[in-house]
């Protein structure tokens, strides 16, 4: 292959969805199976692009072309093809044509199915754009085109039929509904990832500012910018308003809360923004920027603020998402709620990359992870959405009994199930390993301490709801709902047709690949990585090969038993009642009811946010606008009229008053002087000659 072509094939990953986009509504004239098919091959060609950069991964290299773009401030667009971003678009490009796949079965019968493709394909190019951009600027464009789709996504549903509502309709939490809309969804992910975005963007002009260029490859080159950041106290800031975009698009702590509602939209809409695309922009982002900062710093310490903040996010994010998952009723929630837990692993191996003297073994156990959670948690997503197409119902009370009925379903649900818990030899136990082990060459003792402990504790709550979730799905008798719906409609429930199938059971045969393959391609992310890491961003990268951590299998291996050996015992098994144990151990209720509640956090949001703006507003009307405007529109009217009175009576008695008397005046002097023009000649001549004589007296007395 040419270098030409190399050089054009990051451009088209990307270009040829957005155009493809773009014609949608022309080729959906043409006929409407046209359409679909159209829509699934553009995805497919986009991902065989991908596919044929995988030997430039394979050998390190890195491949960077650049255009004009803005050339008044010597901005140019390019696009930066090397291991991370080639890597990531392949993940990306794959489990989105699956998904693809997924939705022509998922979205049958559907209306508005242009607009749906529409926006999926776009959201598509968007993300591709993300990851080969080669400057901030230009990613910034497709960081927005993701957002906008999702929102269009989220809310498309958007009649908002109640049975299409997320949460359960009635429940309050601090007298806040728990419910909410699709297009209530779509604007609440909108709106706080947008948070998330005004940080990224204060973040990246700032650094321009400072540097002169949004490109990675000058930050990467130049480091001039780092010491005057560091010189004005902004070093830490602008790192921090830059990780605010990626705290916002992956749902992290604290503008978690719109994920879990975003479950609102179309499962296929769930597997592709909340488990292979859209939450991973903010991963991507701190892989992409975190070495930019380690090597643009001499002292390594002035950055480690940074990395440990992202770590303690993450660690946060991972434990406080796990425990609502614990708990949750609706499938397509507990399964969005662990994407928030796991993406918070992601950061924390990621911010734990630079708190070590290691970077590379964090920064492979995040990426490896990011790949392992993609797949699997795309196959479950894919999976609720077929079991909810054949029971009717999203609660998992609702469920129950289905591994004979729907055997496929229930195989690949539970190796995916099996290895987000971490079950040893499936990708989740290598890579939640290797982020565990990364911990512990963190040197901080209290750090490492407490993040490993956070993490452990929130490994095994992982294990624990993700065996919640087969046993309440598969295993016990049929529910009365199941039962009331084979009775009504005369059917039994029954395996989803092939076309919905068939994505998540290769998704789920890939799980167990990667999971036997688990070592090597540990290593070869740490071959290709560390090769990319050193020779393009400069840094400096030790060796990493792969041995068993004790400590951190140990660790994993507890985790599972203690979480899934208890999973197993209540909702497997059958042995230990839930719903008893709740009810017989001391606050352990109040705690589920606190959880349950989403720490009421979300309910905090809408009271200080959502009702604290209308209590202003309602508080500004009331004394500003009723109580200061109106009685000014009131008064000054009255003061205008007062005025234009006096300004009349001023006008009649002093300037028109005036005007007559002066007038009297000269009228009076002019009868006056009118009375001695009598038109006698001799009297003319009489007073003519007395006024000489007074004259002459005057010059000569």
């Amino acid at each position: 292959m040419s270098t030409e072509i190399n050089y054009l094939i990051p451009w088209l990953v990307f270009a040829i969805p957005i155009l493809g986009a773009l014609l949608m509504p022309i080729v959906a004239r043409i006929g409407e199976k046209i359409r679909d098919y159209y829509a699934i091959f553009i995805t497919l060609i986009s991902a065989i692009l991908c596919a044929s950069m995988l030997p430039i991964a394979l050998a390190g290299e890195t491949f960077h072309h650049q255009v004009m773009w803005i050339s008044a401030l010597d901005i140019t667009a390019g696009v930066l093809a090397d291991p991370l971003s080639i890597l990531m678009s392949n993940i990306v490009g794959w489990l989105s044509f699956s998904i693809m796949v997924y939705s022509m079965g998922y979205m049958k019968g559907e209306n508005n199915m242009t607009r749906y493709w529409f926006l999926m394909v776009f959201f598509i190019g968007s993300m591709q754009l993300i990851i080969f951009s080669d400057n901030f600027l230009q990613l910034f464009f497709g960081w927005e085109g993701v957002g906008l789709c999702s929102y269009g996504l989220i809310s498309f549903w958007n009649k908002d039929h109640k049975k299409d509502y997320v949460g359960t309709v009635g429940k309050k939490a601090w007298g806040i509904p728990l419910a909410y809309s699709p297009t209530h969804a779509g604007s609440k992910a909108f709106l706080m990832t947008r948070v998330g975005d005004a940080s990224f963007l204060i973040g990246i002009l700032t650094l321009f500012y400072f540097s002169g260029t949004f490109d990675f490859m000058e930050l990467s080159k130049s480091h001039t910018w780092a010491v005057e950041l560091a010189k004005s106290g902004l070093l830490i800031p602008v790192a921090l308003f830059i990780f605010g975009g990626a705290i916002g698009k992956s749902a992290q702590f604290p503008l978690q809360e719109w994920l879990p509602d975003a479950m609102a939209g179309p499962t296929s809409v769930s597997a592709l923004i909340h488990a292979a695309t859209m939450v991973k922009a903010g991963v991507f982002l701190i892989a992409r920027i975190g070495p930019i900062f380690v090597t643009a710093v001499e002292n390594i310490s002035l950055i480690m603020p940074f990395f440990e903040f992202v770590a303690w996010i993450g660690a946060i994010t991972a434990f406080l998402a796990a425990s609502q998952a614990m708990v949750s009723n609706e499938l397509k929630k507990v399964l969005a709620y662990s994407t928030v837990s796991q993406i918070g692993f992601m950061m924390l191996a990621f911010g734990v990359a630079g708190l070590t003297s290691n970077f590379i073994v964090g920064y492979v156990a995040g990426f490896f992870h990011l790949t392992s959670h993609a797949i699997f948690k795309a196959s479950l997503f894919m999976g609720a959405g077929a079991i909810i197409h054949q029971t009717h119902t999203k609660y998992l009370n609702e469920m129950g009994g289905l591994r004979k009925q729907m055997r496929l379903t229930f195989i690949a649900m539970t190796i995916g199930a099996a290895s987000l818990a971490g079950i040893p030899l499936l990708s989740g136990f290598w890579s939640k390993d290797a982020i565990l082990a990364s911990i512990l060459g963190v040197e901080s003792s209290f750090t490492l301490i407490a993040l490993y402990g956070l993490a452990s504790i929130t490994a095994i709550m992982t294990a624990f709801y993700s065996f919640r979730m087969i046993g309440m799905i598969f295993f016990g008798k049929k529910s009365r709902h199941l039962s009331k719906l084979e009775k009504s409609s005369g059917k039994h429930i029954h395996e989803a047709p092939v076309l919905m199938y068939a994505p998540y059971v290769i998704l789920a045969i890939l799980t167990l690949a990667l999971g036997f393959t688990g070592p090597i391609y540990e290593g070869f992310l740490a071959n290709s990585l560390g090769h990319h890491l050193e020779y393009a961003v400069g840094m400096e990268i030790h060796e990493h090969v792969f041995s068993i951590n004790l400590i951190a299998v140990s660790t994993s291996i507890l985790a599972v038993l203690v979480g899934c050996g208890s999973g197993y015992l209540f909702y497997i098994n059958g042995k230990l009642n839930p719903i008893e144990t709740v009810k017989n151990i001391p606050g352990l209720l109040t705690l589920q009811k606190f959880f349950v509640n989403r720490w009421y956090i979300n309910s905090l949001y809408y009271i200080v946010f959502i009702n604290g703006s209308l209590k202003l507003s309602q508080l500004i009307h009331k004394h500003v606008e009723v109580g200061i405007l109106d009685k000014l529109n009131t008064v000054v009217p009255k003061f205008s009229i007062i005025l234009s009175t006096l300004g009349g009576k001023f006008d009649k008695y002093i300037v028109d008053g005036t005007a007559t008397r002066i007038a009297n005046f000269n009228i009076l002097i002019s009868r006056n002087v009118r009375k001695i023009q009598t038109g006698i000649t001799e009297q003319y001549v009489f007073f003519f000659a007395l006024g000489i004589i007074l004259l002459t007296l005057l010059l000569f007395g």
